[in-house]
């Protein structure tokens, strides 16, 4: 009788395969979390930028900012289309206005740590807070 050689992985072949694929998985993860929330930052820039126009167009109709006509004043605070920022206006008067976009609370968003607010003014200036403000706009 011939004896054959049997054929297949040891257990601790399968082991080590499992924790290289737990491994590249965690590191894809981790990448894909992050490029989700940093893309995620769109909806709050997209919206700062529509309410900035709003009230500049307010200023060139009745040549202020916060003049009782306009309609977006009413709207504050403005929830972004996808509902991951909320945007307010920090200061508004009849000259300069300054927005300031929130994570809503309860959205992935919040855990944000890098750019934890948003921030336009009547100047164009973008700028933000968090951990990494200058990777924000």
């Amino acid at each position: 009788m011939r004896k054959t050689a049997s054929q297949g992985f040891t257990l601790l072949e399968l082991m080590i395969v499992a924790a290289i694929i737990s491994i590249v998985a965690t590191i894809a993860l981790s990448s894909y979390s992050d490029s989700v929330m940093r893309s995620k930052r769109t909806d709050a820039r997209t919206t700062l930028a529509t309410t900035a126009t709003a009230l500049e167009k307010c200023k060139a109709t009745y040549g202020v900012y916060d003049s009782a006509n306009c309609n977006v004043l009413a709207q504050f605070p403005i929830e972004s289309p996808d509902g991951n920022y909320s945007i307010q206006n920090t200061v508004i008067n009849p000259v300069d206005f300054t927005l300031t976009a929130f994570p809503v609370p309860g959205t992935s968003q919040e855990s944000d740590t890098d750019c934890t607010s948003l921030i336009l003014n009547h100047l164009g200036q973008q700028t933000a807070t968090g951990a990494t403000p200058d990777d924000c706009w």
